[in-house]
């Protein structure tokens, strides 16, 4: 199958390679530019965790942070696999934000100490609200900026053609630029059919009625993976 990859460059690297192991022909079609922030301030305190919610977070700290003696609570492998590579002491739960959440007010004590929140400007799940309203002290400080793309780039001649069989979205922001670009160039009609394959129903809600939507079965990339190949066996 050729398929779509949506994600910044910074976070397709293993996704890309794991599609081709699997025999497919990989488009890049990243959607979003990570871009960190400069200047960014942490709060010195004595931090109960922190949470990530994308490898974003981890990679856009600024250079003598001091954090990595604190539990960190990170969403999934790859979230999970750049935490420890840059020293922290990390593991992944919950799948998504919501999941994390869910974690976190079933294992950690509100009175035990404020949660530090490492985010990018845009976040979906909102996990600083879903904390604070369980009594929880979280602190979000946003690292980074993801800049939506202003074309669809190389994607769109394949599009054109009827050459792409399935495109992976992970979140509900990707979603929306998928389906503003796609629109913008007058390509709606010929992307329909296409098989986008969404991690959560929030990501396939963003896309419109009457285009090719399937949902994965829990939000993971593994999982997403074995719908791109459940896919694959209806073509």
């Amino acid at each position: 199958m050729r398929v779509a990859v949506t994600r910044p460059e910074e976070d397709a690297g293993p996704l890309t390679a794991r599609l081709r192991a699997m025999g497919h022909e990989v488009v890049m079609a990243p959607l979003m530019t990570i871009r960190p922030r400069d200047g960014v301030a942490i709060p010195d305190l004595r931090w109960q965790a922190i949470a990530v919610t994308s490898a974003n977070g981890i990679r856009a700290l600024p250079t003598g942070h001091g954090l990595t003696s604190f539990r960190t609570l990170t969403v999934g492998p790859q979230s999970l696999k750049v935490a420890l590579g840059a020293g922290f002491t990390a593991e992944a739960h919950g799948g998504d934000v919501n999941g994390l959440a869910a974690f976190i007010r079933a294992e950690l004590d509100p009175d035990a100490g404020p949660i530090l929140y490492l985010s990018g400007a845009e976040t979906a799940g909102d996990l600083e609200a879903q904390l604070k309203t369980c009594g929880f002290d979280c602190r979000r400080v946003v690292l980074y900026d993801a800049a939506p793309a202003a074309t669809l780039g190389e994607i769109a001649a394949a599009l054109d053609a009827r050459a792409l069989d399935a495109v992976l979205l992970y979140s509900p922001r990707s979603a929306k630029i998928w389906r503003g670009l796609v629109e913008a160039a007058g390509l709606a009609t010929k992307a329909a059919p296409v098989s986008h394959l969404c991690l959560s129903r929030n990501v396939a809600a963003v896309l419109p009625d009457g285009w090719n939507v399937a949902v994965s079965a829990s939000p993971d990339e593994a999982a997403i993976l074995e719908l791109l190949e459940q896919s694959g066996r209806t073509l």
